[in-house]
C-alpha cells in the first residue's frame, strides 16, 4: 500500500436550500457547500472518483444554486496543482451521474469510466423529478443524443461529440483494485457507489459520496431531498457506519461545508 496516495480537489461551491440538505428537518435558507474529487495515486493507475460540476452547465440550467469556481477549481486546473494532466488520467470512478459529481469528466479523454451498471441506464431513463440531477451528461454524446431525441429536442449542428468514454460497469460490493473498495449505497440514485482506499500510514478513507452530504446527516440520519428511494438511502447510511466501524475507516462526506476546511487538500496528499 506504500505506493498509494490521495489528493481532494477542490472543485468549488454551490447553493441549495437547507431543507434539501436536511430533508424535512431544515433549517432551511442558502447552504453553500463543497464539491471536490478524489485523486488516487495507485500502483494501478492514476483514479479519480467524481469530478465536480461543469460551471457554464449550472449557469445554463441551474443557475440558482449560484456556482463559484475559478479556474484552479476546475479539473484541468486542480490537476495542474500537482503537475498532473487530464490526459494522465487512467480510470474515472463516479459514485453516480448527478451534474456535480460527473461535470469534469468531459476532460479526462484518456480514461475508462467506472461506474455502477444501474447508474448507467439511469442516464438514459431516469424519472421525471431526477431531470435536473441528470441533465449535464456531456461525457458521453451518445447519451445526450438519446435524452435529447426522447425529449423531441433538435439535435446540435454540429452534434456536441464532446467525449465518449470507455465504460467499465460493474455491480455489488468489490475491490476493484489492491485497497480500491467500491460498496453499494443506493437510494440517492439507482446505481449510486462509495468508495474506501486503503492507506499505508493512516486510517481507511471512506468517500460517502451524495449517500450521505455531512457528518450532520450521519449524526441526525437524516439523508438530503434529492433521492430516489428515501428508504433505500437510510439504509445506505447504516451501511455506511457498519463499514467505517468493521474497518477502522474515517467518513469524508461530499457536501460538508463544516468538515471541508478540515480536510488535507491538494497539493497535499494522504498515504
Amino acid at each position: 500500500m506504500s505506493d498509494t496516495k490521495v489528493y481532494l480537489l477542490d472543485g468549488g461551491t454551490l447553493v441549495i436550500d437547507g431543507f434539501h440538505a436536511f430533508w424535512n428537518r431544515g433549517p432551511g435558507g442558502e447552504l453553500r457547500f463543497p464539491c471536490y474529487a478524489v485523486l488516487i495515486e495507485h500502483a494501478d493507475g492514476l483514479y479519480i472518483f467524481d469530478t465536480g460540476y461543469d460551471h457554464a452547465h449550472v449557469m445554463d440550467v441551474l443557475p440558482f444554486e449560484k456556482p463559484l469556481q475559478t479556474p484552479e477549481q476546475t479539473i484541468p486546473g486542480a490537476l495542474a496543482k500537482i503537475g498532473k494532466k487530464p490526459s494522465d488520467i487512467n480510470y474515472v470512478i463516479n459514485s453516480h451521474y448527478h451534474f456535480d459529481h460527473c461535470g469534469g469528466n468531459k476532460y479526462l479523454t484518456e480514461a475508462c469510466t467506472v461506474c455502477h451498471s444501474k447508474e448507467l441506464e439511469a442516464c438514459e431513463c431516469f424519472q421525471p423529478f431526477e431531470a435536473l440531477g441528470y441533465s449535464d451528461l456531456s461525457f458521453d454524446s451518445d447519451l445526450e443524443a438519446k435524452r435529447d431525441a426522447k425529449a423531441g429536442k433538435t439535435p446540435a449542428e454540429p452534434p456536441l461529440d464532446i467525449y465518449t468514454p470507455k465504460y467499465e460497469t460493474v455491480t455489488g460490493d468489490q475491490e476493484i483494485a489492491k485497497g480500491l473498495w467500491l460498496f453499494e449505497t443506493p437510494g440517492h440514485t439507482a446505481g449510486h457507489y462509495s468508495l474506501m482506499v486503503e492507506l499505508a500510514n493512516r486510517r481507511p478513507m471512506l468517500f460517502t459520496a451524495d449517500a450521505c452530504y455531512s457528518q450532520k446527516n450521519m449524526d441526525l440520519m437524516c439523508i438530503s431531498s434529492f433521492h430516489l428511494d428515501p428508504v433505500a438511502s437510510l439504509q445506505s447510511m447504516v451501511k455506511l457506519k457498519e463499514i467505517a466501524e468493521k474497518h477502522d475507516a474515517e467518513m469524508f462526506y461530499s457536501h460538508d461545508p463544516d468538515s471541508f476546511g478540515s480536510y488535507l487538500q491538494a497539493p497535499g496528499f494522504y498515504s
